[in-house]
């Protein structure tokens, strides 16, 4: 056995203030990141706990122009059916927003999640399998943290068609997409989220029942 580790009152108070500025990445410089640093975000993303120890997070790293020409649109044609789905000044505010980064991002990949992976034996799946999709989205979070903190910004694409994204990455018919992902510097930095800035919604406090 090992003794735990003790994290002084200095460290909580900063790991608060990095998930306080933790952002949803939509404006970014062209500069690439650092020779190795996509690669050992991606090791630690693998700390996260996952259902079994399954780790069943497949990354899908996009460098072609052909394939992000694809992904792009996709985007913009989901992202049409979006914009028609909303009616009046909700539909104008919508139009306003950028919600990605594809033209801008130096380094994307999609996260799939491997519903048919044999580790972890299937522990703790059985009665609740959607958490193999859970498993993957911890991964996630933890690599979004982990950027952060190196002053790396991270936005989550999710307005996407699945079945065709699947197929611009010649994913296998056992994994799940569950996002794409646009990583690199921030060309302008918020303490608010934007979707607040620009009055979409405003964050809650969280909905709390005891029973």
């Amino acid at each position: 056995m090992t003794s735990d580790p003790e994290f002084p009152d200095d460290f909580r108070a900063e790991l608060v203030n990095l998930f306080l500025w933790r952002r949803d990445v939509r404006r970014f410089k062209p500069t690439p990141l650092p020779e190795g640093a996509l690669e050992r975000l991606l090791d630690l993303s693998s700390i996260a706990p996952s259902v079994g120890l399954s780790q069943p997070w497949r990354f899908v790293v996009v460098e072609s122009a052909a394939c992000r020409g694809a992904v792009r649109a996709c985007f913009e044609r989901c992202n049409a059916e979006a914009l028609a789905s909303f009616g009046g000044e909700r539909a104008a505010l919508y139009a306003r927003l950028k919600l990605a980064g594809l033209n801008e991002a130096p380094c994307q990949f999609a996260v799939f999640a491997d519903r048919a992976t044999q580790q972890g034996h299937g522990l703790g799946r059985l009665t609740m399998p959607a958490t193999i999709e859970y498993s993957a989205v911890m991964a996630i979070h933890t690599f979004w943290l982990a950027a952060r903190a190196e002053g790396i910004g991270m936005g989550w694409v999710s307005i996407l068609d699945p079945a065709e994204m699947a197929t611009i990455l010649d994913a296998p018919p056992e994994w799940t997409l569950i996002g794409y992902f646009c990583v690199g510097y921030p060309s302008e930095s918020h303490s608010v989220p934007e979707l607040e800035r620009e009055g979409w919604e405003d964050r809650r406090a969280p909905m709390v029942t005891r029973r």
